[in-house]
């Protein structure tokens, strides 16, 4: 009887064996499929870049810039996609970029060096010509178009609209706009902000402000920047600010500098020109104060979707301009579909001693805001 089964045995022995060579000869496969990817090299090309993620997929496009660890790439058949650097394998372009390389041997100061880039793991090549030189990935401060490039290829927007329409027994119109545009190069940046609110009930204005602030950096090094002008305008007659602009220079340091977090400290001096709606009998409807001014922005990704921010800065000005003011945004934002944002804001504005009207009306300390927004990046 032991020996009648003996063939059913080794039958099972077989179809194990069979069994394990597919595995490995699948296995194997997927090794040399990956391999090929790995060794592939995109052929000569005049008119795309490339880049391959860490995934081993290749997109071809423009690479727009590099900053803050995040690769902005304009896919031929993806349109505009950002990705984390650390998850960017390789990226090859077609035509010279500027790159900004912090490397002390070098300079103190980060140099900006211009050439086709080849980014592979952990080494970057430039290459001039038949001349080449080499950094670490860990040396980029920034990759940005070079010169030659169009001027419109520097610049990226977002754009969030919130609005809330009521009718019936009380008709209500609440609107917010609110938009960042930047101008990203090797060595600065050029930044914009504005957001506006407009409000009635049964036709009747209840709010209408508009703050459009702007500032330029230069890098000193992957840390220090040096703001070299930072501007606002303000209105808001609801406040008795008829018009207000600010005008600052000062230093920034980037205490967090993570591909998923940064935190950034600034500081600087300048001086602020108020127009008042209307003042009391005596008073001068026009103010010009000195102002030191500190500001801190956080910006982390809490997951692959959702982004959380928090900006605030505060001015110190004399005591008709208000004593202290200061404006603080906290922002949640979560990705819808491509290209769209769902956001959620909650503004703070605050003037410690606000100027009385004509009518010795005192306009409150504090205004509060939630707004919910969608938004859509250019």
């Amino acid at each position: 009887m032991k020996r009648a089964h003996k063939p059913h045995i080794i039958g099972r022995a077989a179809w194990l064996c069979m069994l394990v060579c597919i595995c490995f000869g699948i296995s194997e496969y997927a090794r040399a499929a990956d391999s090929a990817w790995d060794k592939f090299v995109p052929p000569p090309d005049d008119k795309f870049d490339w880049i391959q993620l860490t995934s081993g997929e290749w997109l071809k496009g423009e690479l727009k810039f590099l900053y803050d660890f995040q690769v902005e790439f304009d896919s031929k058949k993806l349109n505009l996609l950002t990705f984390d650097l650390e998850d960017v394998k390789q990226i090859r372009t077609h035509k010279p970029h500027n790159i900004s390389i912090e490397d002390h041997n070098l300079s103190d100061d980060p140099i900006v060096v211009e050439g086709v880039v080849t980014l592979i793991d952990n080494k970057v090549i430039m290459s001039v010509g038949d001349e080449t030189r080499e950094f670490k990935r860990s040396q980029i401060i920034s990759i940005a178009q070079a010169r030659d490039k169009k001027e419109r290829n520097l610049w990226s927007a977002n754009i969030s609209l919130g609005a809330n329409i009521r009718g019936g027994n009380t008709e209500t119109v609440d609107t917010n706009l609110s938009a960042n545009v930047k101008r990203l190069t090797a060595t600065s940046r050029l930044v914009f902000d504005y957001i506006g609110n407009y409000s009635e009930a049964n036709q009747i204005e209840t709010s209408n402000n508009h703050r459009l602030s702007g500032y330029r950096d230069s890098f000193l090094s992957k840390k220090f920047f040096w703001r070299q002008l930072t501007g606002e305008y303000y209105r808001d007659p609801f406040k008795n600010i008829d018009n207000q602009l600010s005008l600052s220079t000062g230093v920034g340091y980037h205490i967090i500098y993570t591909p998923k977090t940064k935190w950034e400290i600034s500081g600087g001096i300048g001086g602020r020109y108020t127009k008042f709606v209307s003042v009391e009998p005596g008073q001068s409807a026009d103010n010009i104060s000195p102002a030191l001014g500190v500001g801190t922005l956080y910006d982390t990704k809490i997951t692959e979707w959702m982004d959380f921010l928090v900006d605030y800065d505060f001015q110190i000005v004399n005591e008709d301009a208000g004593s202290y003011t200061h404006h603080f945004v906290t922002t949640l934002s979560t990705d819808l579909i491509k290209g769209f944002d769902f956001d959620f804001s909650f503004v703070w504005d605050r003037i410690r001693d606000p100027q009385p009207d004509s009518d010795s009306n005192v306009p409150k300390k504090n205004d509060y805001q939630f707004i919910f927004g969608l938004s859509y990046e250019i």
